[in-house]
């Protein structure tokens, strides 16, 4: 059995790009560690749209996470250590690795990032397109009227 492209209607032309960044968040939904959040801050007077992901990164420092901006995708990555001088009679709090991957629309520009108390907030501004209308002119065929 074949796999209907999401976007196949000959009406949607040019959106492949799109259905591949879905086949890629779908993807990249992982083991759901760490729990985000994502918030949509009501824009102030004269201000554009925010958007803010939360995620619970209890236990990771500054210099143990990383966030970077690639193409399209906002990736959050942790990594910590095995701090191997410890000997632990027990263990449930593991060192562990993530990497968290957030598909961004056209027109999202990443503000700032902040960690406070575990949480790692990080701040997106949502800028609103221009509309834009041209008019199209219909040319004549050589020798038609």
């Amino acid at each position: 059995m074949s796999r209907l492209p999401l976007l196949s209607s000959p009406l949607l032309l040019g959106f492949e790009e799109i259905e591949r960044l879905i086949d890629r968040a779908g993807k990249a939904s992982g083991d759901g560690y760490p729990p985000y959040n994502i918030e949509r801050i009501a824009p102030a007077a004269g201000k554009p749209e925010l958007l803010r992901i939360t995620l619970a990164v209890a236990g990771f420092t500054r210099d143990q996470l990383d966030i970077t901006l690639e193409d399209s995708q906002l990736v959050v990555r942790g990594k910590q250590q095995d701090d191997k001088a410890r000997e632990y009679i027990h263990r449930g709090i593991a060192a562990r690795q993530f990497q968290r991957t957030f598909v961004l629309a056209d027109g999202i520009e990443v503000r700032t990032a902040d960690l406070d108390n575990g949480l790692l907030s990080i701040d997106l501004v949502r800028h609103e397109p221009e509309r834009l209308v041209r008019r199209i002119e219909i040319a004549g065929r050589p020798g038609k009227p």
